[in-house]
């Protein structure tokens, strides 16, 4: 697999060897040694989830806080996202930066985003299924986000906004100035 560090410190797109024969593919989607050798991450998942979501849905932006700030690997299984991690880590050179990758089904690259940042995606096709490992549990006492269209983080989903389908508790994020109000 190639691991490669991101310009914000601590994400890495990951594109894994893929094996293809008449019968189909083989692929590795983790391997601890390998990935803590590559990155210097020490790194243990012990939840995965996976969510399905059409074209125009849009998830995030999503942090937890400490103790149960997570570390994310996001990756496509079917169809294809935009997805963003944006450095929310209030002493960090790159606070409010962003970082974008498109992830498919076909490239099956993944994405690798450390405790500290927020989390989105935006579904690019129908029937998209995203999975992701995370090393902290969910805790509902512990989530936060941050709004999608937030003008101070400037991310471009290349996307009409009323074309858009956003849950309720996402349009009620807070703003990045009121992470470090708080």
């Amino acid at each position: 697999m190639i691991v490669e560090e991101q310009e914000l410190k601590g994400v890495y797109l990951i594109q894994p060897r893929i094996f293809e024969d008449d019968r189909g593919y083989f692929m590795e989607t983790f391997h601890h040694r390998k990935f803590r050798e590559q990155t210097g991450l020490q790194i243990d998942f012990v939840q995965d989830n996976e969510s399905k979501s059409d074209k125009g849905i849009l998830r995030g932006l999503h942090f937890q806080n400490p103790p149960f700030a997570q570390a994310k690997l996001v990756r496509v299984i079917k169809g294809r996202i935009f997805d963003v991690a944006v450095d929310i880590r209030p002493d960090s050179s790159t606070f409010g930066q962003w970082i974008g990758v498109e992830l498919t089904e076909e490239n099956k690259w993944q994405l690798f985003i450390p405790h500290g940042f927020a989390h989105g995606f935006l579904a690019l096709e129908n029937n998209t299924i995203v999975n992701y490992k995370c090393d902290a549990f969910y805790s509902k006492e512990h989530e936060g986000a941050v709004r999608f269209d937030d003008p101070e983080i400037g991310i471009e989903w290349n996307f009409n906004n009323n074309d858009l389908i956003i849950s309720q508790k996402d349009l009620d994020a807070r703003s990045l100035a009121s992470l470090l109000s708080k």
